[in-house]
């Protein structure tokens, strides 16, 4: 059994900050790939940034849209992986989910979610 729980969203300003934290447990074996997707109600969920958890050298991956303003990081020793959002705008509002690509010592790799968490940024 796998958990991805995520945390640190809320209701902010534009122009500020927020920062999410996801962390996962279980019985995880190998952690291949951890990131950020969003939603907003009636639209498709999208990815926002992910890295590999696996080879330092791979660069993440942001959308067009939140270059320049977010970051993702990670720390492996706790599989746990965060996302710095800055100079947030409205069109930020959205549910945040988390996203794991790993294997577990029963199961192959495997894409889990989590509950997500609700930013939401008023002008």
């Amino acid at each position: 059994q796998v958990q991805l729980v995520e945390s640190g969203g809320g209701s902010v300003r534009a122009g500020g900050s927020l920062r999410l934290s996801c962390t996962a447990s279980g019985s995880i074996r190998v952690m291949n790939r951890m990131g950020w997707w969003r939603q907003v109600p009636g639209k498709q969920r999208e990815l926002v940034a992910t890295m590999s958890a696996m080879y330092e050298s791979i660069s993440p991956n942001y959308a067009d849209s939140v270059k320049g303003r977010f970051t993702i990081s990670r720390d492996n020793d706790k599989n746990t992986v965060y996302l710095q959002m800055t100079s947030l705008k409205p069109d930020d509002t959205a549910v945040y989910y988390c996203r794991a690509y790993l294997s577990t010592y029963t199961t192959d790799f495997t894409t889990y979610w989590g509950q997500g968490t609700p930013v939401t940024v008023s002008s």
